[in-house]
């Protein structure tokens, strides 16, 4: 990958302490790094090692304490509530477990950003790039639900789907109003190795297709060494180190037998 691409997302000298007044290790402490336009990006490091909230910084679910984060060039603490949920419109979130609305089709449920741009637009008086037409939307939801191979499945509900289907389903619910940049928080950590394949080759399709830079957050580190171009490692909230990583695909994740023999017989 081509490391003269711009910075979709910036952290500069980010620091974050939720209790400032208390004497407690920061959750991050004086993280600078640059995630590029159009890269899938890990980041990987023990429970409390701040992945989870770097992640939160760069959609402004919370602030710095010092340092700025960019995304698309603005910095995120200091945009007002319009410009802020303007930013969240352009970024998808997938989290480990994907909620749907257990009443709700698939069709419904990956519809559903859709319905909330276009009624936060009309409520504020103006229609934004990102409302559609019923007749858009519904293209829309049947491209993506092709895009993730679940169009057989849209008019199922969430009970009837395994659990593979359902991470699909939040892809496609998170991919479907295009945003050009994706937050995963342990999309696959539930899922055994054939299902974590069919989620990886969705997340490396959407690089590759719809042009989404795509951040990682997991355990896993041959989900790493599958689909990510780099990786972050933190450690006690400091990042430790930054991997160039020679991406050899979803295709060449290790079966689930060879990871049981591989766990089991070491």
């Amino acid at each position: 990958m081509a490391t003269d691409l711009p910075a979709i997302v910036e952290f500069r000298h980010v620091s974050k302490r939720f209790r400032p007044d208390a004497d407690e290790r920061p959750a991050l402490d004086d993280v600078t790094l640059s995630i590029r336009t159009g890269e899938i990006f890990g980041v990987i490091g023990e429970s409390g090692a701040g992945k989870s909230t770097l992640l939160e910084l760069i959609n402004g679910l919370t602030g710095p304490t010092e340092g700025d984060v960019l995304v698309h060039g603005a910095r995120v603490s200091r945009l007002d509530r319009a410009a802020l949920r303007a930013l969240r419109r352009d970024i998808g979130v997938v989290f480990q477990g994907v909620h749907l609305l257990s009443n709700s089709t698939v069709r419904d449920n990956v519809r559903l950003p859709l319905r909330l741009a276009q009624r936060n637009g009309t409520r504020s008086g103006k229609r934004g790039e990102k409302s559609m037409t019923a007749a858009q939307q519904r293209d829309a939801v049947d491209e993506i639900l092709s895009f993730v191979g679940l169009s057989h499945r849209a008019d199922h509900f969430p009970a009837q789907l395994s659990g593979g289907e359902r991470q699909r389903v939040g892809l496609a619910r998170a991919l479907v109003s295009k945003p050009p940049l994706l937050l995963c928080d342990e999309p696959t950590s539930s899922l055994d190795a054939s299902t974590t394949a069919d989620v990886l080759r969705v997340l490396a399709d959407a690089r590759d297709q719809l042009g989404t830079t795509i951040v990682v957050i997991t355990h896993d580190l041959d989900v790493v060494k599958a689909i990510c171009d780099r990786a972050a490692l933190l450690e006690k909230g400091r990042l430790r180190e930054l991997f160039e990583i020679d991406a050899a695909g979803p295709r060449s994740l290790p079966s689930y037998y060879e990871q049981v023999k591989r766990e089991l017989t070491a």
